[in-house]
């Protein structure tokens, strides 16, 4: 009996739609997912990237294919920490075709390919990157910070997905980026010390940033 309170306490539950996560705070030291989300529509399989921008239509497309095939790779995210980054390393990301046809990799992967697909099959959702900033925390010796999701918008309203966290979650509808970070802070148990809607990943977009906001703390 203990062992099931224990473990319903434990798992995540999402709902199967766009909408907010029912569930407590997931584990802070990580941006891999704490589970499953089920995406609301079937996944639509493609054999390669040039067929999936053929078939798929819209973000709901896109977003049951990364919950079905995303797989979060801890040692690539250990190489693109802050750490690494003060170091002098660079780590190219991931373009859409590649990620398609091995899709293992970090938040800014998956988020690439969701924007750069989404821009290809849906530009009218006006899709962005969303980049978070947390506070520092140390993971085996790599300080970790920026966690990038995927941001679009329809009938007026923000939904945010492609998150390495929650693969196949789609949350939404907000009125604005504060509301949503509000609740990811939250969900995630860790200070968002900064975030900014971008077009890019590239350095060179990050600091022509199109808005940035603090939380009232900074």
């Amino acid at each position: 009996m203990k062992t099931a309170m224990l473990r319903a306490v434990c798992v995540w539950t999402f709902v199967c739609c766009a909408g907010t996560v029912t569930a407590q705070r997931a584990d802070p030291a990580s941006d891999a997912p704490e589970t499953r989300s089920l995406p609301a529509a079937p996944l639509r399989d493609a054999a390669s990237y040039d067929d999936a921008l053929a078939r798929w239509r819209s973000a709901t497309d896109v977003n049951a294919w990364i919950g079905a095939r995303f797989e979060y790779d801890m040692q690539r995210a250990l190489q693109l920490s802050e750490t690494q980054r003060e170091r002098g390393a660079r780590l190219p990301i991931h373009a859409p075709d590649t990620f398609f046809a091995a899709p293992r990799g970090v938040c800014v992967d998956l988020s690439r390919f969701a924007v750069e697909t989404l821009r290809r099959i849906d530009p009218a959702s006006q899709p962005s990157y969303l980049m978070i900033e947390f506070a520092p925390l140390s993971i085996q010796g790599q300080v970790l910070r920026r966690h990038w999701v995927a941001r679009f918008q329809r009938d007026g309203q923000l939904y945010f997905f492609a998150d390495s966290k929650r693969p196949g979650h789609i949350a939404g509808p907000y009125t604005d980026d504060a509301a949503y970070i509000a609740d990811y802070a939250a969900y995630r148990g860790r200070e968002i010390v900064a975030f900014r809607e971008l077009e890019s990943t590239a350095k060179k977009t990050r600091t022509l940033a199109l808005k940035q906001q603090r939380t009232d703390k900074h």
